[in-house]
């Protein structure tokens, strides 16, 4: 049964199913988004940007997609850990709509950073969850803040909570969303790196990504 589970077909069925599950579960839900002018912002810049968002939150997260579209932010790419699982919620979530960028900083790093960079040169966004994809919880690591400085691009901090949804027990303490709650989506002021560099933006960062989280859940 384990080999079964990891063979490709079933590993990809699994995919399209959960982000069915994701996308019909979203829909479900009494919606409230804060700060969506902040993309509208990015927008009219014409600018790629970071969109970065704890971990934790990749399940109710897809309506962040939605309404970066509704605001005019062009393609979005998101970056997934070689391993099985993080290609597991890669795969999903190119079935709601993403492209999918593959690596870590430990496996593929290196390589997986200079095609976002190419990225984002050339305005493409990019989904980064900067606790990702083992933790420490809620700690950012300095991926998302020397990307932001290569690229010279801003981030954008975002939370969000839906209050029907089960714990796991994860690392991350990652909610499952069920149907028919309430949810909100926080997006933060753009973050620019200033004159400090990444070392400087990274306390920043992590700080404005909590603080979204923490309103959101409010």
């Amino acid at each position: 049964m384990k080999t079964l589970l990891k063979s490709a077909p079933v590993q990809s069925a699994l995919a399209w199913g959960l982000a069915l599950y994701v996308r019909l579960t979203l829909r479900t839900q009494l919606w409230r988004v804060t700060g969506a002018g902040h993309f509208a912002e990015v927008a009219r810049s014409g600018e790629a940007v970071i969109a970065a968002f704890w971990h934790e939150t990749l399940p109710v997260m897809p309506i962040l997609w939605r309404v970066a579209k509704q605001q005019g932010i062009g393609p979005t790419v998101v970056l997934a850990s070689k391993h099985r699982d993080g290609q597991m919620i890669g795969n999903i979530m190119v079935h709601l709509g993403l492209g999918l960028v593959s690596g870590s900083s430990s496996k593929g790093g290196a390589a997986s950073f200079r095609a976002l960079t190419r990225l984002l040169k050339s305005g493409t966004n990019v989904a980064i969850t900067p606790d990702g994809p083992r933790g420490p919880r809620r700690v950012a690591a300095p991926g998302v803040a020397q990307l932001a400085g290569l690229a010279r691009v801003r981030v954008i901090p975002c939370g969000a909570f839906a209050s029907r949804a089960i714990t796991l027990k994860s690392w991350d303490s990652m909610r499952l969303t069920l149907p028919f709650g309430r949810a909100h989506l926080v997006i933060g002021a753009p973050i620019a790196l200033g004159e400090g560099g990444w070392q400087a933006a990274l306390p920043a960062i992590e700080a404005a990504i909590t603080a979204a989280q923490n309103e959101a859940a409010r």
